[in-house]
């Protein structure tokens, strides 16, 4: 009996004994990817997965870029949170218009509204540092002030030291709400194009469809969990462009999923009423009608209380696609904006400046 006793307490202890090792290993595995990379050793192709990924990609964002409406350079422009890509259109002369991407998108997102912006603004359109695209970081990136210290470094070597108008979208709509907390001198004007997080929390639905659209079959499961909840305007287009435009879309997001490491995300942050009430520079807030992350009405509600200043315009037939589901009425609602509060998009900035 004691033999037996003895004899179950060591197999016991030693299945024990290995699922506290598994135990350690999953752990272990969890908080490399909260740790991120090591910056000292960094692969020579980082942030890619492998060098033939990244040779994928890169020849995957090269013939989208063709599709670029105008003629166009790419600068990388080197900062001290490493190499930022950045697309130049417009006439040189022209109000200088940056233009933020939304989250896991690169300045390819912006791909719709180019066209009806350059012929009026000198346009550059970013890539984020510690998003995909072709910008690199080389140190870590783990804060919005990492993100705002970055993106006024790189306005200095771009040589635009005044007189901005920033425009982001989503996540990028939230790093533009961020940047003029901290540097509203810089700015000439903002626009949030459906701001993630900023005027109100995002909500667990967000991530949780977040997590179940990144699994196999990608496609299958973004579709599915994300694209019909975020855009219900372009997934129910019958408009053969507007399906094309957001099979783009994906096909851009699926390629970096396929090509990219994982980077563990900044979450966006709600900005407080005293945050929105500092923001005294013309500012353009457009949130689609059948937005998610936060109703649209109660968003402008929000703003109209405590910021009354800040216009608002609800774009219809239209989510967190406005941008592409509602292109040319979001390019004439920024061109009557800027041009309202002073800035000539013909000839540059006229004598209200």
């Amino acid at each position: 009996m004691t033999g037996k006793i003895t004899i179950g307490k060591i197999i016991l202890g030693a299945a024990a004994l290995c699922v506290m090792i598994g135990s350690f290993v999953v752990v272990g595995y969890v908080k490399s990817l909260f740790k991120g990379p090591d910056y000292a050793e960094l692969p020579s192709c980082y942030p890619f997965k492998s060098a033939a990924k990244e040779k994928q990609y890169r020849e995957y964002y090269e013939d989208r870029m063709k599709e670029w409406p105008m003629p166009s350079e790419t600068r990388i422009i080197v900062t001290s949170y490493g190499r930022t890509a950045v697309r130049l259109s417009g006439r040189e002369s022209a109000p200088p218009l940056v233009l933020l991407p939304s989250g896991f998108a690169s300045s390819l997102i912006w791909l719709p509204n180019i066209e009806g912006l350059a012929p009026f603004f000198r346009i550059y359109a970013v890539d984020n540092i510690y998003d995909v695209g072709l910008s690199v970081n080389s140190r870590p990136v783990t804060t919005g002030e990492d993100l705002t210290a970055w993106l006024d470094e790189l306005l200095t070597e771009l040589g635009l030291d005044d007189g901005v108008t920033l425009m982001g979208l989503s996540f990028g709509g939230w790093l533009t709400s961020r940047y003029a907390l901290v540097r509203q001198g810089r700015l000439r004007s903002a626009v949030l194009a459906a701001p993630v997080a900023t005027l109100f929390p995002l909500p667990g639905e967000w991530a949780w469809r977040g997590i179940v659209g990144a699994l196999p079959p990608h496609r299958f499961f973004m579709t599915h969990f994300l694209i019909n909840w975020m855009c219900p305007n372009l997934a129910n287009a019958k408009d053969e462009y507007k399906k094309r435009l957001l099979d783009h879309w994906m096909n851009d997001a699926l390629m970096a999923m396929k090509c990219f490491t994982f980077r563990m995300p900044i979450t966006p942050t709600v900005l407080t009423d005293e945050e929105l009430r500092s923001l005294q520079i013309p500012i353009l807030f457009l949130v689609g009608e059948n937005e998610v992350i936060y109703p649209a009405a109660q968003a402008v509600d929000r703003l109209k209380t405590v910021a009354p200043w800040i216009v608002t315009k609800i774009i219809p037939d239209a989510g967190h696609d406005l941008t592409i589901a509602q292109t040319e009425l979001v390019n004439s609602t920024i061109l009557t904006f800027l041009q309202g509060i002073g800035i000539d998009s013909r000839k540059g900035y006229n004598a209200v400046r």
